[in-house]
């Protein structure tokens, strides 16, 4: 049974979702944001977010990771934090021996929903819908976090399905 663990990048919220399964049945086993504090200087925030990640990742064994790539029209200034809080993820999968994907928010948008430009309330829906949740998962950055994980599921099924 595979086990990946979707992130949604972020330096004060990171979120992650780590599902299991195939493309066709998918269940949660844990979900949840990192958080860092505005008043740690950004390698602290960092470092937070590396240890956080790490911890995350002995404890439940995913064997892929699911990164969402960045997308910013305006603040750079949060681009550039994002992309490093990016690279200290990209660390931890290594060490931790992860296999690394990541999708742009459109692939993410089509793996999920069908649908390239769905808004983000149908995306929270078919999140919900899909792994069988009661409720749409808090925060946005949750729910963001495990449709990257769904995303990777049902594209690497389908890359492998083909490969065949």
């Amino acid at each position: 049974m595979r086990r990946i663990i979707g992130v949604d990048p972020g330096i004060a919220l990171a979120g992650y979702g780590i599902i299991q399964g195939d493309a066709h049945r998918m269940q949660v086993v844990a979900s949840g944001v990192l958080v860092t504090h505005k008043e740690l200087s950004l390698p602290q925030r960092l470092l937070a977010l590396y240890e956080g990640l790490s911890e995350i990742i002995s404890e439940y064994n995913p064997t892929e990771i699911a990164v969402e790539e960045l997308f910013f029209r305006r603040n750079v200034t949060t681009a550039f934090a994002v992309g490093q809080a990016r690279g200290v993820f990209l660390l931890a999968a290594e060490q931790q021996g992860l296999s690394y994907f990541e999708y742009t928010p459109p692939q993410v948008k089509q793996g999920v929903s069908g649908y390239g430009k769905a808004d983000k309330k149908q995306m929270q829906q078919m999140v919900k819908l899909l792994l069988g949740l009661s409720t749409i998962p808090k925060p946005d950055d949750v729910a963001d976090a495990l449709a990257v994980a769904i995303c990777h599921m049902q594209f690497s099924g389908w890359h492998q399905a083909i490969s065949k």
